[in-house]
């Protein structure tokens, strides 16, 4: 029982009180128990509005005014955390019955029997306390998860809330893929910027950033500056997580290009968002430690998705897809980009540009893609081939990309994309 329980007493007989303080008046004088006592129904609601400490009411049932029934009715809809013992004559049944549907925890008969109503008040007063910390607890708990939203995507706050093995520290080695983002020029634009109209802007793109992340059930890994990093596939295992990445890569994109649109409408030069994106093995897990909390990967895995969000400088794209990541992707939509040489990296890496399943299958890609083989055969007439598919689409930048460097006198795809 815990400390200083406040019970309520209703009943209308003059002698309930003296006899319920010389019955407990070791626990009242030791502090364990505190009784008030009221003398019918509406006299109990009244000092219950103003005594919130009140944890459980022992009344009876045949009172004038109000009795207990119509109590226990009132107590229902305004005090629900209150358990309420009756008491009735012997045999009084139909009124127990009664009762006990309204809501009425438990009952003792009259007369009574003080070693069974002491039973009583410590078995409600146990349960009243078990109830009131798995309240606390269950508090507690939605706090925790409601916090860890704002910083972690979903799966990583489930996670942490449930205590999973997963994101205790250290780390383990297992594929995934990884994304990263970067915002074109945004590092000028802080410097000629208002520093209000930055922060309002960089809020309102990484706010919308990570919801398209959560919504496709990927973590956040690191926020740098305008920078994201995410992860599929960890904490929370996902078949499909290169599916999943490139899907959100694809929303990103359209976001990112809605958004520029709307504060170059305002005056500000942003600029559009690079994703670079790569699926392989990584030591992925909390290296935090137990002082704080860090979930991320390391490994030439994460290292190639961040070379491939800058190697659409070179290339022109926005989105940049290694062929560990089509090679997962049974109906992967897209075209080839060409076979990178990457910082770090001693061969080529075949890259390529997601795109919508109506733009990939349109006569323009069909014949991007005969232009690609032709150059990428050392053919001399891929540059009559993307000369004709620029006349066709003039702001395609992989086209003119290419055209330019077999205008060159270049006869392969193989493009060197390790400068940043």
């Amino acid at each position: 029982m815990s400390q200083s329980a406040r019970i309520m007493v209703v009943d209308d007989e003059p002698d309930v009180e003296a006899l319920v303080s010389q019955r407990f008046r070791r626990e009242i004088r030791k502090g364990e128990l505190e009784f008030v006592f009221a003398h019918d129904g509406q006299e109990a609601l009244d000092l219950l509005a103003s005594d919130p400490d009140v944890l459980m009411v022992l009344s009876d049932i045949n009172m004038p005014r109000m009795d207990g029934l119509t109590l226990l009715g009132h107590l229902e809809d305004q005090h629900e955390a209150l358990k309420t013992v009756v008491v009735s004559a012997y045999g009084d049944m139909d009124n127990i019955r009664t009762a006990m549907n309204r809501g009425a925890f438990d009952f003792v008969t009259k007369p009574i029997d003080f070693s069974d109503l002491e039973t009583t008040i410590r078995k409600t007063l146990s349960y009243v306390n078990l109830h009131s910390e798995l309240q606390k607890q269950k508090a507690e708990a939605e706090l925790a998860r409601a916090s860890l939203s704002r910083y972690f995507s979903p799966s990583v706050a489930e996670a942490l809330s449930t205590g999973t093995q997963e994101l205790r520290p250290g780390g383990k080695r297992q594929e995934a893929t990884f994304l990263f983002t970067d915002l074109q020029g945004f590092t000028p634009l802080v410097e000629s910027t208002d520093s209000d109209v930055i922060v309002t802007l960089l809020n309102g793109y990484l706010d919308g950033v990570a919801k398209i992340i959560f919504r496709h059930e990927g973590t956040v890994m690191k926020v740098i500056g305008d920078a994201v990093h995410a992860i599929f596939g960890a904490p929370v295992q996902q078949p499909d997580h290169a599916a999943r990445a490139v899907a959100c890569a694809m929303e990103i994109d359209a976001f990112a290009e809605n958004f520029k649109e709307q504060w170059q409408a305002k005056g500000v030069n942003l600029g559009s968002t690079r994703i670079g994106i790569n699926t392989g093995d990584a030591i992925i897990g909390n290296f935090g430690g137990d002082s704080f909390f860090d979930y991320t990967a390391y490994g030439d895995a994460v290292n190639t998705a961040a070379r491939l969000e800058t190697a659409n400088k070179t290339l022109g794209t926005r989105i940049c897809v290694s062929e560990s990541v089509v090679a997962q992707i049974d109906d992967f939509q897209g075209r080839p980009s060409g076979h990178l040489q990457l910082a770090g990296k001693s061969g080529e890496l075949s890259a390529f540009e997601p795109l919508s399943a109506e733009q990939a299958s349109s006569p323009e890609m069909k014949a991007y893609r005969a232009a690609f083989d032709l150059l990428a055969k050392g053919d001399d007439t891929a540059r009559q081939a993307f000369a004709g598919l620029l006349a066709i689409m003039p702001d395609d930048p992989l086209a003119l990309f290419h055209l330019q460097r077999a205008l060159a006198g270049e006869k392969d795809v193989i493009i060197d994309a390790s400068r940043k």
